[in-house]
Formats: C-alpha cells, sequence, structure tokens
C-alpha cells in the first residue's frame, strides 16, 4: 500500500529545524560572580540584585547537621538489626516425603480393619 500524504526529507527537516538544543542564557552574580539563572537568586552566595536574600552558609551548615543526624540514627538501626536474635525455621517436609507418610498412613487405615 501507498503513504497517500507522504512527507518529503525537505519538509521533515524544516520541522525539526525547530528540534536542535539551546545552551541556556545565564547571568553572573554580581556579589560572588559565580553563573545563575536570570532573575533568580545565586545558588552559591544567596544574593539578588546585590541584596542577601538566602544565608546560604547557615542553610549550608543547617543541611550538614541534618544528614549527619541522619547518618547516625541509620547505623543505629542497622546495629539494633545485627543483634537481634536470629530464629531458625525447621525446613518444611519435600513432596516426596509427604508421600510417603500418606502411604503408611493407607497401609495402617487397611491392617486395621
Amino acid at each position: 500500500m501507498v503513504i497517500r500524504m507522504r512527507h518529503t526529507r525537505a519538509h521533515t527537516a524544516n520541522r525539526r529545524s525547530h528540534h536542535a538544543l539551546k545552551a541556556p542564557t545565564l547571568a553572573i552574580c554580581s556579589n560572588c560572580g559565580a553563573k545563575h539563572r536570570p532573575h533568580h537568586m545565586c545558588l552559591d552566595c544567596g544574593f539578588y540584585k546585590g541584596r542577601m536574600v538566602v544565608d546560604m552558609a547557615a542553610k549550608k551548615k543547617s543541611r550538614e547537621e541534618r544528614l549527619t543526624a541522619k547518618r547516625e540514627a541509620m547505623g543505629r538501626n542497622e546495629h539494633e538489626e545485627e543483634s537481634a536474635p536470629v530464629v531458625e525455621e525447621l525446613p518444611e517436609a519435600t513432596p516426596a516425603e509427604e508421600v510417603k507418610e500418606e502411604k503408611k498412613e493407607t497401609k495402617k487405615g487397611k491392617e486395621d480393619k
């Protein structure tokens, strides 16, 4: 079967001409000189338009404290699991053993009659 409305290579290329990736536009921080998104605060120092919006030093310090506390808590949980008593389960009977037991029971039942 023939395609009714086939696109030529030129039409396909024209449509795909807008698919190219573009580099993001970045602004330079007036305080520290790092690059950041335009109209957004600098993620390195927390300044926007020459004034401090977020105290990044305090934020980084609180984040580190939170992460260390989390690591310690995770470490304690792992040690508690290791020290828990291990309960061994008895192995279940295999199907072959079950069949043998059933045969013994049926033989005993026949002999009793």
